[in-house]
Parts: C-alpha cells; structure tokens; sequence
C-alpha cells in the first residue's frame, strides 16, 4: 500500500439524537478538563511523591509496590493523550495544546504520528486496508499480559528505536508512508521535529536529575511508562478485540463496558468505546450522559473486567478453533443493523 485510499466513504450507523441533546453531550468545559487532566496530573504526583518518600524509610516490598501503584496509573497517560489528541478536553485550545504537550512528553507518545493514524482509525473502523491501527484478529495471550502487567522493557526498546528512527527522519513501513506521502513536507517535519524535541528532553531531564542526585526522577517520569502497565493492559484491549471488522456499525466492532467511577476516571471514560465511536466530538466526561441517552440502542454491556473478560475469553478461545469467528453483539429487536 503506497499509498492512503480516499476513494469509499462509510455510511455508518448512528444512534439518532436530538439537536438539543447533541449539543449538550458536545459541550466542552474547561473546568471538568481541569478535572479530569489536571486531576491525573495530581494522582500522578501523589503517587510518584509517596514511591519516593518511602525509599529507604519502608521495607523493600512496600516501595515496590507503591512503584507499581504509579506505574499502574502512569499507564493511563494513553487515554488522556488520546482524549486531548482529539482536541475535546478543554474549551479553550491553548490549554488543550498544552496539557497535550505535556502528555505527550510525559507517556512517550509522538501526538503527529498518532492523530494522523486515530483519524484513519475513526473514519474507517476495523475497515483494513484503510484502518491499520486496530486490525483483527487481535492476539492476546497470558505472555503478552505478564510482559506488559510488571516490567516491559521490549517496549522502552521499541519506543526507543522508533523515536531514533524518526529523529534521523526516517519512515517505516507501508503505513507510515501512507499517512505521510512524500509530498507531505511540513508533516513530515512536524514528525521529525517532535521525535527530535522528545528525546533531547528525556535526555536533558535524566543528566540534571543525576548530577544533581535525584536519580528517582528519571525511575518516576522517563522509565514510568514501561511498568505496571496490566491495568491499561485490561482495559484497552477490550476496545474491539473479537468482534467484527467490515461492518458500518460502531455496536458491532466497539464495545462498551462498565465500570467503577473511580476507575473510569482513570480510564479516561473510554470504556464507553461505542459512544466515543458514533460521537467523537463528545468530551470524555460527557460519555457517560451520552451511553444513558442511547442505552436503549446498544447492546448489552457486560458489567466490570471480570465479565468482560470471561465474555472475551469466550471469544479468544472459540476463535483458536475457528480464525475466522467473529462475535456478532445482540442489536435490541427494535434497533436496524446495517450490513455489507
């Protein structure tokens, strides 16, 4: 694939709603993204600030796990980097552009090569060859979990080597030059220039902080991504993984789910994954008011990662006797699926 395909346009199905409502669930706060994005800022800094006060003050056992506790809602800077890459957080754009600065540096996260991928993504759904980034079937496997759920240097490397990779300017791979042809100068650049900015940065923070002795900064911020992942690990990937690919309806390759507050937050509200499909433009923190005004329309949402997963599960294992299953949802009997 040379190049990106713009010629199909996908007649997707979507709940209707009223002009009214619309508008509210579109609705964009600075306050609530204060909320939301300042608040894991804050999370974030309680928990780093608690790993490093107990270095030599705790047993061994208990600092590794209050590592892991950061780690594990460190992870969650994807989602919040997602949120602010499609530019809803915050009503106003400059603090948006900001905390997306800031996420992006924080999580290792290239916001140029991601929004001109997540754009592909929203428009063609599990609609290959012109959504590459979630392609069926998805592989999960007890190794995957583990490697992601404590220590993961695979993809420090990995992240590492991609970043090298595009700070020499340097595309790889038949996706990356279709989301940046050649005649894509000043996206090209914008890439470059960011892996570039990127790792001066990481590498500016790790010599002040070891000259000046504080070698927990690097362990806190630059190393943080890459532990404690197994939560994120259990929520993304209940995203789409089993269910079905060429079908112009978000209800039957998304999946919703439900979850705790306290662990939404940290999500980032993207376990409402069909809601954030139909109406993109919709802020995280109003997806909830959203799901409540289409429920009636979707299918059952399994209630917790605990039934999700053993509902994935069923798929998985089914989909090891036969590749080509696809788990179709049950539409409600008044709801019209499109097909084809």
């Amino acid at each position: 694939m040379a190049s990106q395909p713009k010629e199909i346009k996908i007649a997707w199905y979507r709940t209707k709603l009223s002009r009214e409502a619309l508008a509210r669930v579109n609705e964009r706060s600075d306050a609530l993204g204060w909320a939301q994005a300042g608040g894991h800022v804050a999370l974030l800094l309680l928990t780093a600030t608690a790993a490093w006060v107990s270095i030599g003050r705790l047993p061994l056992a208990v600092t590794l796990l209050l590592f892991l506790l950061h780690g594990t809602c460190y992870a969650f800077l994807l989602n919040g980097f997602h949120e602010l890459c499609h530019k809803t957080v915050f009503k106003t754009p400059r603090l948006n552009q900001i905390f997306l600065n800031l996420y992006s540096f924080l999580g290792w996260y290239n916001p140029v090569l991601f929004w001109a991928s997540h754009q592909e993504h929203h428009k063609y759904t599990l609609h290959p060859p012109y959504d590459q980034e979630v392609l069926l079937p998805v592989r999960l496997t007890l190794v995957s979990f583990l490697k992601s759920s404590l220590i993961d240097p695979w993809d420090f490397v990995s992240r590492l080597r991609a970043y090298v990779r595009l700070s020499l300017g340097r595309l790889e791979g038949e996706w990356e030059q279709a989301l940046f042809p050649a005649n894509a100068t000043a996206q090209r650049q914008a890439l470059f220039g960011w892996a570039r900015l990127h790792l001066a940065g990481h590498a500016l923070l790790g010599i002040v902080s070891l000259a000046l002795g504080w070698w927990q900064i690097p362990l806190l911020v630059t190393l943080a991504p890459f532990y404690g992942g197994w939560l994120l690990y259990l929520c993304n990937n209940t995203q789409h993984v089993g269910l079905m690919d060429n079908v112009p309806d978000f209800r039957l390759c998304s999946r919703t789910i439900l979850l705790h507050p306290a662990l939404r937050f940290l999500y980032w509200h993207m376990n409402y994954h069909t809601e954030h499909h139909m109406y993109a433009a919709v802020p995280c923190y109003r997806l909830a008011e959203l799901h409540a005004l289409i429920e009636h329309d979707l299918p059952p949402c399994p209630r917790g990662l605990v039934a999700t997963w053993r509902q994935i599960g069923a798929i998985l294992q089914r989909q090891q006797a036969d590749p080509t299953y696809q788990y179709r949802a049950e539409l409600p009997p008044s709801s019209a699926a499109p097909v084809g």
